[in-house]
């Protein structure tokens, strides 16, 4: 809660501008002016974090959506109809064999100048990195479902569902999908950090967003170079990427105990 608040109420409260050069100013170490110091131009830190944070906590968000959507679905339809269970496993095994990073990369290099026409330079690689990250990230959360799928689908009230004359559909969405729900929201929790962690890697490695839209993986891919003058270039996008990936791993954890009670001691 406080790392959203810090990253989309923060700019309210803070009245330092993320943008604003200032060459008087420039590598200063933290300060009451500028509690996070300065950057080699002069820009405010602590602004340049709460922006960027906007940008890597929504990418996350929406690249989870993403993936939770694709995996729930071929998970949910693999465990429920026998006849697409082969098929449907086999393609994820197929992703799950693919090496990440790499084809990210691939992808962004191939598709990034295309985007970037079509809906301007930031909106375009934002969709690109979402996109991109979410549909690559689905497979655990295939392979979850599917699991329950195939427990759920043995219950008696499954059986009792389908002597009625219940459409399978209608069997899927009322009775089985609520009951895969818990480990589909542990899967979300943990694919928002995985999203986040992916953003900041490829910002870092320069195939991000713009030098001049700030996520903290970028923060840290335009601070590696004054490392030694100005070690606080890198070290606060570097704990806010700790902080947030740690606290949503723990509000996964969290929800895992809560929702499987046979889980707790």
């Amino acid at each position: 809660i406080f790392l959203i608040l810090f990253s989309f109420a923060g700019p309210l409260v803070w009245d330092g501008d993320a943008d604003y050069i200032d060459f008087a100013v420039a590598n200063q170490a933290p300060s009451r002016a500028h509690p996070f110091g300065t950057d080699n131009l002069g820009r405010d830190m602590l602004a340049r974090s709460m922006v960027g944070g906007r940008i890597s906590i929504s990418v996350g968000i929406t690249a989870m959506l993403i993936a939770i959507l694709v995996g729930t679905l071929l998970g949910a339809l693999a465990g429920f109809f026998r006849g697409l269970d082969g098929p449907l496993m086999r393609v994820t095994d197929m992703f799950l064999a693919l090496p990440l990073l790499p084809l990210l990369l691939v992808i962004i290099l191939l598709f990034r100048d295309t985007l970037r026409t079509a809906f301007g330079p930031e909106m375009g690689i934002f969709l690109l990195i979402v996109f991109v990250i979410g549909i690559l990230n689905w497979m655990a959360t295939a392979r979850v479902v599917r699991g329950q799928t195939l427990s759920v689908k043995e219950e008696e009230f499954i059986t009792a569902a389908s002597s009625v004359g219940s459409k399978q559909s209608r069997i899927l969405g009322r009775h089985v999908f609520p009951n895969v729900l818990s480990p589909i929201m542990v899967a979300a929790t943990l694919g928002v950090a995985n999203a986040i962690l992916t953003e900041s890697a490829l910002s870092f490695l320069g195939l991000g967003f713009p030098s001049d839209f700030p996520t903290w993986g970028r923060l840290l891919y335009d601070g590696k170079d004054f490392l030694q003058l100005n070690p606080w270039m890198v070290l606060w996008p570097g704990v806010l990427i700790s902080l947030t990936v740690l606290s949503i791993n723990f509000l996964g954890d969290g929800l895992r105990d809560a929702l499987d009670p046979r889980l707790r001691d």
